[in-house]
C-alpha cells in the first residue's frame, strides 16, 4: 500500500488538514483540534529547520493524538470530560515525532478510558467509520484511526492494550502498528492495564509508518528471515472463529493465500488454544484490576460522568481478590512458556485482525459479547510479550473494509514484521 500524497511543505501541509477536517465536518472524531495559526506556527518552524540543513524524516506530515496521551497544551480527558489536566509537555512518543518534523493538529476521541474495542463508549459521541456508515469504527483508538483512514492526516497515535490500535486499523482499512511492549516509551499516558500497555501508530503508508517507529521506538536488536522465505504459522481452519460470517471468512482465505504467494512462505501449523487461553486472562480473568487501579477511585467519584458500560467494567474490577491476580499471573507465565515453543518454528503468526466487523446497532445491543467477539485474536498479543502489524489485503467491499490480516512475531522483532508487512503490497 502506497500513500498517494508524498511529503509537501509543512505549511501547505497543515493547511490542507484543516480544509479536510472542514471538509468532513463529521462529529465524534476529533475531541479539540489545536488552533490553526497555532499549527502554522509549528509548521513555519518545521520548514525554518529543513531550510538551516536539518534533516526532519517527518517534515510535511500532519499528526493526530489520541487523548489519552499528552499533547502540550490540551487536557489529557482519556475521553472523560471532567477527567485529567493541562500537561505542561508532550508524551515523549508526542514529542519525539514533533522534533522529527511532524505537526499536531488535534486529538481524537476514543471509547473513555481505553475501554472497549468499538468506538460508541464516548460522551463526544458515536465516532463515525471512515468508509462505511453504519459499521463501527472500532477502538478503543476510534477517532485516530477514522483521521488517518479519512485522509484528514498522515499519521496518527493510538493506545492498545488488548487490540485497541489493531481493530479500528482493521475496521477502517488501514495499518495499525503494535510495537513489542516496552520499545515504544507509555509515560505521559493514562494507563489502562500498566502491564500491557502500548503506544500504537497508524498509516496509510508502511514506508511513513517504519520512518514513524524508528523515530518513537527504543532500538534493540531482532532476527531477521534474510536468506530464506520466511516461516508463517497458521492454525488449522477448525480453530479459527469469524463469527458466522462467510464472507469474512472467505476473505480472510483469499488474503491469506495471497500472502502466502507475496511473502513466498512456508506455512507450519500452529495450535492456537495456547495462545487464545492468553487472551482470556485480559477481561475473564483478574488483569483487568489494573483498570481499577488507574482510574477507579475517580470514575467512583464521579459516576454521572461515565459511560455506563466503561463504569460497569472498571467499578466490578474493584472486587477482584489480590490472590486471584496472582494466580492469573503465574498462569499467564505457564502460558508464555507453552507458546514460545512456535517460535522456533516459525517467523510470524498469521491471523484474522478480527472475526468480522459488527455494526453500531450490534454493538449498542450487545456490548459487551460483541466487544469480546473483537478481541478473539487481538487480546492474548501484548499478554505474551509480542508484536504485530495489523495490514488491509485486498479490495473493500461496498459495504465493508477490506478483510485484514494481523502479522504476529515474537518480542523485539517489530522491524522484521514491517518488512514482512511492506513486501505484502505491491507498490504499483
Amino acid at each position: 500500500m502506497t500513500d498517494t500524497s508524498a511529503a509537501i511543505a509543512p505549511p501547505e501541509a497543515v493547511e490542507r488538514a484543516y480544509d479536510r477536517i472542514a471538509r468532513d465536518g463529521r462529529p465524534g472524531i476529533w475531541i479539540e483540534l489545536v488552533e490553526r495559526e497555532q499549527a502554522l506556527a509549528a509548521a513555519v518552524r518545521v520548514q525554518d529547520r529543513v531550510r538551516a540543513g536539518e534533516s526532519l524524516p517527518l517534515a510535511g506530515r500532519t499528526l493526530a493524538v489520541k487523548n489519552n496521551i499528552d499533547v502540550h497544551g490540551i487536557r489529557t480527558t482519556a475521553g472523560c470530560s471532567s477527567y485529567g489536566v493541562v500537561p505542561a509537555a508532550d508524551a515523549p512518543v508526542v514529542r519525539s515525532l514533533v522534533d522529527a518534523g511532524a505537526v499536531v493538529v488535534g486529538v481524537t476521541n476514543m471509547d473513555q478510558f481505553a475501554t472497549g474495542l468499538v468506538g460508541t463508549r464516548s460522551p463526544h459521541g458515536i465516532c463515525p467509520n471512515a468508509h462505511w456508515p453504519g459499521l463501527i469504527a472500532g477502538g478503543s483508538s476510534s477517532g485516530s484511526a477514522v483521521a488517518v483512514a479519512a485522509d484528514l492526516v498522515d499519521l496518527a497515535l493510538g493506545t492498545d492494550t488488548a487490540g485497541s490500535g489493531r481493530v479500528p486499523a482493521a475496521a477502517n482499512g488501514i495499518i495499525g502498528v503494535k510495537p513489542t511492549p516496552g520499545r515504544v516509551p507509555t509515560a505521559g499516558v493514562v494507563p489502562a492495564c500498566r502491564s500491557f500497555d502500548c503506544v500504537s501508530l497508524f498509516g496509510r503508508d508502511l514506508d511513513l509508518l517504519r520512518t514513524a517507529f524508528a523515530t518513537v521506538a527504543e532500538p534493540i536488536g531482532g532476527a531477521t528471515t534474510s536468506g530464506r522465505p520466511p516461516r508463517i504459522a497458521q492454525p488449522s481452519p477448525a480453530q479459527l472463529t469469524f463469527d458466522g460470517d462467510e464472507q469474512a471468512e472467505a476473505a480472510y482465505a483469499a488474503g491469506l493465500a495471497g500472502a502466502v504467494r507475496a511473502l513466498d512462505g512456508e506455512i507450519v501449523e500452529a495450535d492456537l488454544e495456547p495462545f487464545v487461553a492468553a487472551g482470556r486472562l485480559l477481561y475473564a480473568g483478574a488483569f483487568v484490576r489494573e483498570r481499577y487501579e488507574a482510574v477507579g477511585p475517580f470514575i467512583d467519584a464521579h459516576p454521572d460522568d461515565i459511560d455506563p458500560v466503561v463504569y460497569g467494567i472498571i467499578h466490578a474490577a474493584r472486587d477482584i481478590p489480590e490472590g486471584r491476580l496472582e494466580a492469573d499471573r503465574s498462569r499467564l507465565a505457564a502460558l508464555r512458556i507453552e507458546t514460545e515453543s512456535l517460535w522456533s518454528r516459525a517467523d510470524v503468526l498469521v491471523l484474522p485482525t478480527v472475526p468480522r466487523v459488527p455494526t453500531v446497532i450490534e454493538v449498542l445491543a450487545e456490548p459487551l459479547s460483541v466487544n469480546s467477539m473483537l478481541g478473539t485474536y487481538t487480546n492474548f498479543v501484548n499478554l505474551l510479550g509480542l508484536c504485530s502489524v495489523t495490514v488491509p489485503i485486498g479490495p473493500p467491499a461496498p459495504e465493508g473494509p477490506p478483510a485484514s490480516l494481523m502479522l504476529i512475531a515474537p518480542q523485539g522483532r517489530d522491524e522484521t514484521v514491517l518488512a514482512l508487512a511492506a513486501r505484502l503490497f505491491d507498490p504499483r
